[in-house]
């Protein structure tokens, strides 16, 4: 069974895969993947591009978890998408580097679903499960993948709510 744990930057994904990986599960990076699909940079957004069509259909599935922020594009038994509250998230970023305005995308992404939505157009909504990570231990986290994993856990989405953050930045 392959599980796709993904979200936007900063929600825990790495740490939790971290977490699972010392608990036995095979996990594939999907930063390791992606190489011979980089179709450039684009310098506007600090971004690399890939063809992530090319890269989907060619990917050799694994009986494990896929970590990263575009796992939800693969063809999962299963998606885990953790969710973190944008304010939070942002902190997290531009403690990590992050330029503001990158930084400032990915709670944006994170506010307006994103990931969710693109999850919802490429799987159906019966093998997705949301997770919303701001106050919870990464261990809780792992927990509940390796619950999902086990098919013991119900799907789960749209519980998340950012819209403050969002009517926060509207002039």
């Amino acid at each position: 069974m392959m599980i796709g744990l993904t979200g936007v930057p900063g929600t825990g994904k790495t740490t939790v895969a971290n977490i699972l990986e010392e608990r036995g599960i095979c996990v594939v990076r999907i930063n390791d993947t992606i190489a011979p699909y980089v179709l450039g940079k684009d310098p506007d957004r600090d971004t690399t591009i890939i063809d992530e069509e090319l890269w989907a259909a060619e990917f050799e599935p694994v009986d494990g978890v896929v970590e990263g922020h575009l796992a939800h594009l693969l063809p999962c038994d299963r998606v885990v998408i953790l969710r973190c509250d944008p304010d939070v998230l942002l902190d997290r970023l531009m403690s990590r580097g992050y330029s503001p305005e990158k930084a400032e995308e990915n709670a944006l992404a994170e506010a307006l679903d994103s990931t969710l939505i693109e999850a919802l157009e490429n799987h159906d909504p019966e093998v997705i499960y949301e997770f919303e990570t701001t106050d919870t231990t990464s261990e809780t986290v792992a927990d509940f993948v390796l619950d999902v994993r086990a098919g013991d856990a119900s799907p789960s989405h749209g519980t998340c709510d950012w819209s403050l953050y969002l009517m926060n930045r509207m002039p």
